[in-house]
């Protein structure tokens, strides 16, 4: 873990620095409180100076949102869907990330000592794992630590299981559940009807563990849940308990493919083959499409006779530039796979109603299909 250093008065202080977003550690770093203008703070933080805030929380919140104005009015505006054009919102976004990400909070053992400060211990325990003493936090990424936990106290409604799941904090959570629907309603694969009270199923980058779930709702006997990260693997850990599906589901990892073959093999990858800049951002950007790819590869060997498997993605990308149709129909035919059927939805999530939205004109267009492929040897 990195350290940051400065001074205040003559006393020379220091903190860890456990951020896990993308951003440099700061070279510079200089007090700041009530009587920073939002001016002098964006022009500092653009600069690449941190501002380690000693003023009141709610006033640093009202900062942090005086800055993001700053930083929206000069974002480049882009009314086409081209490759371009999305670039440049992810560089636009990545700027403003790290500029926001320049006002930092200083706890000790997770407790911050500033006026109107909320009780954040439980929250970053659950984020970070036990006290690690004096750290510095970005005041955006305390937030999301603190949206986090309230999403895992509260749950996320499931309307295809009936019950709530528990995100936790960098997990993606099943906010859309269009693609949920998809797995829980279209009809499982002959072989698997067959065969059903032994059959088995994979459920690859598991995330909360929502798909795996749904299979096992739908009547699958064994489900074995993977994914890479090992807090993703803790997450649906818990949301197993949670639906008393221990007995049915395994997790396992961290891997892609577990050992052995299965008749359905469902995965659902991040949609946009793009670096993710923070722990939430790998459910969405995978750089260079590496999941969609290993899943496409590794597909064929891990199928039983007659087996499927079950491709969830988006089209945004196609829209967006980083990835064309054509391009996938092909890692597919090199794959050794064949396309036994393509089912398509369109999102509700509001964000594709948003007309304000930079990428508003892919997401209006996009669609969500379960891809139903088999392996053709």
């Amino acid at each position: 873990m990195s350290t940051i250093r400065w001074a205040e008065g003559p006393t020379h202080q220091s903190a860890r620095w456990p951020s896990e977003n993308s951003g440099p550690l700061p070279q510079r770093v200089i007090v700041a409180d009530d009587r920073m203008r939002a001016d002098d703070a964006y022009r500092q933080a653009c600069e690449g100076t941190a501002l380690l805030w000693r003023g009141d929380y709610h006033n640093a919140r009202q900062l942090l949102q005086a800055m993001g104005r700053r930083i929206d009015r000069k974002a480049p505006r882009t009314t086409t869907c081209t490759s371009e054009s999305f670039h440049l919102y992810r560089r636009a976004s990545g700027h403003r990330a790290r500029v926001l990400g320049r006002l930092l909070l200083l706890d000790d053992d997770y407790t911050l000592a500033l006026r109107r400060a909320p009780d954040v211990r439980q929250a970053c325990r659950e984020a970070y794992g036990p006290p690690l003493g004096s750290v510095a936090i970005p005041l955006t990424e305390l937030l999301g630590v603190i949206g986090a936990h309230q999403w895992r106290l509260n749950g996320v409604d499931v309307s295809a299981l009936g019950v709530r799941i528990h995100p936790h904090y960098g997990v993606f959570a099943p906010g859309r559940g269009e693609y949920v629907d998809l797995v829980a309603h279209i009809p499982l694969p002959q072989a698997t009807r067959h065969r059903l009270a032994t059959s088995t199923a994979f459920d690859l980058g598991t995330g909360t563990g929502v798909l795996a779930a749904v299979l096992a709702r739908r009547g699958i006997p064994r489900i074995v849940a993977t994914d890479i990260n090992p807090r993703t693997l803790a997450c649906a850990e818990e949301n197993v308990r949670r639906l008393a599906l221990t007995n049915r589901i395994d997790i396992t990892g961290p891997c892609l493919f577990p050992e052995g073959r299965a008749d359905l093999v469902v995965c659902n990858p991040p949609w946009l083959p793009a670096r993710p800049t923070s722990p939430i951002e790998q459910g969405v950007y995978d750089t260079d499409g590496t999941m969609l790819r290993g899943f496409l590869a590794g597909l064929s060997a891990h199928l039983r006779p007659g087996g499927e498997g079950w491709l969830i993605l988006s089209d945004l990308a196609e829209h967006l530039g980083p990835r064309t149709r054509r391009h996938l129909l092909d890692a597919i035919q090199a794959a050794h796979l064949r396309v036994e059927d393509k089912i398509d939805t369109k999102p509700r999530h509001p964000r594709s109603k948003d007309a304000t939205d930079p990428l508003h004109g892919a997401r209006s267009a996009e669609t969500t299909s379960l891809w139903r492929l088999a392996a053709t040897a």
